[in-house]
C-alpha cells in the first residue's frame, strides 16, 4: 500500500492536505500557520502549494527568492524553518493557469517526486477548493495520512465542506478532522463578540459525523494582516490569542495522525494480489476474506465511463468484443481505495474500488 511513497517521498513520514469544500474560507492561511505551528513545536515541516489556480502560500509566507534546480530535482524555497514548493513560483504574477486534468496530475506527481523534500514529519498539501483533479490526482498518486478540512460556521460554507468529506471518504483517505475557521468576530476596541456567521456550525457537524473537531479560530484583523504582511500570527505574535488557537489545533493534530492507525486498522484493503498474466486473479485482504475473479468476468465489470454511461449507470460494454482469453498483464494499487488493471485487450481506464471488488 506505501510503494508509492517509498518511490516518491521516502523520508516523509505524513502527508496532510487541507481542504475545503468552497473558496474564501481561510484554507491557505490556516495552512501555512499549521505548518508554522508544527515546525515551532519542533517537527520537521514542508508545505506543498497545490493550489495551481490561485497559489497564495508564497505571499502569505513572504517569500521571494525561487526554488533552485540541481539536476532533475527542485530544492524548494526555506522559509520560517519549512521547505515550500508552490506552483506561484513558476507562473508570472498575474498570468493565468489554464491546465486540463492531465497537466494537473503531472504537476502532483513533479511537487512530489521531483521535489527534493528530504526527511519530513509533516507535508502539509494546500489544496484548491472543492473536489476536482488534483485532490483525486494526490489521492490515486500517494496514500495520504489524513485530511484536514477547514470550513466557516455559516450552513451554506458547511454543505459545501461536506462534499469535501464524500470526496475522501470516497477514496478512503482518512479524516483527521474538521477546523471552524473565522467562528466569530472580536472587536479590537471595545472586546465585544460578534458571531458575523453564526458560530458552532462545524463543530456540530462533526459530532454528528463522527469526526474529530480540531478547534475554532476567531475572526480577527492580526490573522489577515499578518498573512497580507508575509509573517503569519503564529510565527509573528505566537502569544497572541488567535495564534494560541492555531497552535492549540496543531496539537491535536498531531493527536488524531498518532491515533489514526486504529482508526485505519477497521478499514478493508489488499495485502496480497496474485501476479498478472493468469486465467484467474486472487486478492487477498486484511480481515482474511480471499477473492478469486475470473479475468474475463472482471473485465466486464470495468467501472470507467467507456463500459458504463455515467449519467444513467447503463453499461454500454458488449460482452462479445471482450476475448475469452483476456488477460491482466498489469495491476496496480491506486492510492488508498482502488485497483487499476491493465488488460490485454489495451484497456487499462477502469479503477476498481476496494468496495466493488469485495462486491463481486
Amino acid at each position: 500500500m506505501d510503494s508509492a511513497k517509498e518511490k516518491l517521498i521516502p523520508k516523509v513520514k505524513n502527508i496532510i492536505p487541507v481542504a475545503s469544500g468552497k473558496g474564501g474560507v481561510g484554507k491557505s492561511t490556516v495552512s501555512a500557520n499549521l505548518a508554522l505551528a508544527l515546525a515551532k513545536a519542533g517537527s520537521k515541516v514542508g508545505i506543498m502549494d497545490a493550489d495551481v489556480y490561485g497559489p497564495s502560500i508564497p505571499t502569505i509566507l513572504g517569500v521571494t527568492e525561487k526554488p533552485l534546480s540541481v539536476g532533475n530535482r527542485i530544492t524548494p524555497v526555506e522559509k520560517y524553518g519549512i521547505k515550500i514548493i508552490s506552483m506561484g513560483f513558476f507562473v508570472p504574477p498575474g498570468d493565468a493557469v489554464i491546465w486540463r486534468g492531465p497537466m494537473l496530475h503531472k504537476m502532483v506527481q513533479d511537487f512530489l517526486g521531483t521535489v527534493d523534500w528530504g526527511e519530513l514529519d509533516y507535508l502539509i498539501v494546500d489544496l484548491p477548493p472543492g473536489t476536482g483533479d488534483i485532490q483525486l490526482s494526490l489521492c490515486q498518486t500517494i496514500p495520504v495520512t489524513g485530511a484536514v478540512i477547514v470550513s466557516t460556521p455559516q450552513d451554506v460554507a458547511w454543505n459545501v465542506a461536506q462534499k469535501a468529506i464524500a470526496m475522501f471518504n470516497k477514496l478512503n483517505a482518512p479524516i483527521l478532522g474538521i477546523i471552524e475557521n473565522m467562528s466569530s468576530y472580536v472587536c479590537s476596541h471595545c472586546g465585544q463578540k460578534d458571531e458575523i456567521f453564526g458560530s458552532g456550525g462545524a463543530k456540530r457537524a462533526a459530532e454528528r459525523l463522527g469526526i474529530p473537531f480540531l478547534g475554532e479560530i476567531p475572526l480577527v484583523t492580526s490573522i489577515r494582516s499578518t498573512a497580507d504582511k508575509g509573517d503569519p500570527i503564529v510565527h509573528s505574535d505566537p502569544g497572541n490569542p488567535s495564534a494560541q488557537s492555531m497552535i492549540k489545533i496543531a496539537e491535536k493534530l498531531v493527536a488524531q495522525v498518532k491515533t489514526i492507525g486504529e482508526r485505519e486498522a477497521t478499514k478493508i484493503f489488499p495485502v496480497k494480489i496474485s501476479p498478472p498474466n493468469e486465467h484467474e486473479i486472487t486478492i487477498e485482504w486484511n480481515d482474511g476474506k480471499k477473492s478469486v475473479f475470473d479475468a474475463n468476468a472482471l473485465r466486464l465489470h470495468c467501472p470507467c465511463a467507456a463500459c458504463v454511461n455515467e449519467m444513467t449507470g447503463q453499461r454500454t460494454l458488449r460482452p462479445e468484443s471482450i476475448p475469452q482469453d483476456i488477460r491482466a498483464v498489469g495491476i496496480n494499487i491506486v492510492g488508498r481505495y482502488a485497483i487499476n488493471f491493465q488488460w490485454s485487450d489495451g484497456h487499462n481506464t477502469g479503477l476498481y474500488g476496494f468496495e466493488l471488488l469485495r462486491n463481486l
